[in-house]
């Protein structure tokens, strides 16, 4: 089950709420994306369900022109929400590029994978990732890899093992950039970037309320997202956006 969402048509309708949060727009894009592939299939394919379907409405997707790809900056943020198989970054990677019709994304970054209650987050968690991400750099399927998240220690600990590109703070925790981090990025050539993302972007509730508004028939409580990637193109020359939007699998329990 994969939903593809481009929301730069949802966003022209919030231009005054400034203040909605991202989680909520992405609530909004998934139902949105749902409820018009919902209209456009037989009613059959509903009620039948198979466990993999793309859920694409054809306008959304806009591929990027091979003739303008170098004119391109094409990023993307992967947040694994459900699974804790290493095998979703490349299915996210893969997709992505399928969607936008390019061979490479130029920058990825991942988000701090999903953890108990409790518990540090430690390399140990991020490590099955972060290597299938150093595969894809291998395979010339990424350019940059970054990190989101990570205080100084955690920083060191990667960089230890291999450097990322850059890393993300979020700056809803803390309204500077912590001195430590500052010093340590900047003796080892990290960049730090900046994002506003909530802890937990989507959550099973959310996405399977979200599933059962725009499609009654289904029943939403077997399927569970598994990751959700996002995606921006930026035109290199002029600094604006081309294009943003999801992208977003999920699958039926058991199968």
């Amino acid at each position: 089950f994969r939903v593809h969402s481009n929301y730069l048509g949802c966003l022209l309708k919030w231009k005054s709420w400034l203040h909605l949060e991202s989680v909520h727009q992405l609530r909004d894009c998934i139902q949105k994306t749902l409820n018009e592939w919902s209209s456009q299939i037989s009613p059959d394919l509903v009620r039948e369900f198979p466990d993999v379907l793309e859920c694409t409405v054809s306008h959304a997707v806009e591929k990027i022109n091979p003739d303008e790809r170098e004119e391109m900056k094409v990023s993307a943020k992967l947040f694994i929400v459900g699974s804790n198989s290493s095998s979703s970054t490349r299915n996210a990677i893969d997709m992505a590029c399928s969607v936008l019709g390019v061979a490479q994304l130029d920058s990825v970054i991942i988000a701090s994978p999903p953890i108990e209650d409790g518990v540090n987050l430690s390399l140990e968690h991020l490590q099955p990732y972060w290597e299938e991400l150093e595969n894809l750099v291998q395979s010339k399927k990424i350019v940059a890899i970054g990190t989101s998240d990570l205080d100084k220690t955690q920083l060191e600990q990667l960089y230890q093992w291999v450097k990322p590109n850059s890393n993300q703070v979020n700056l809803a925790s803390c309204c500077v950039m912590p001195p430590d981090l500052t010093a340590f990025a900047k003796q080892f050539d990290i960049q730090l970037l900046t994002h506003n993302d909530p802890k937990e972007l989507l959550s099973e509730a959310s996405f399977q309320e979200a599933l059962q508004e725009s499609i009654p028939d289904i029943q939403a409580h077997e399927w569970v997202p598994l990751w959700l990637l996002r995606y921006s193109v930026i035109v290199k020359s002029r600094g604006i956006i081309k294009s943003k939007g999801y992208i977003l699998q999920a699958k039926r329990r058991g199968s």
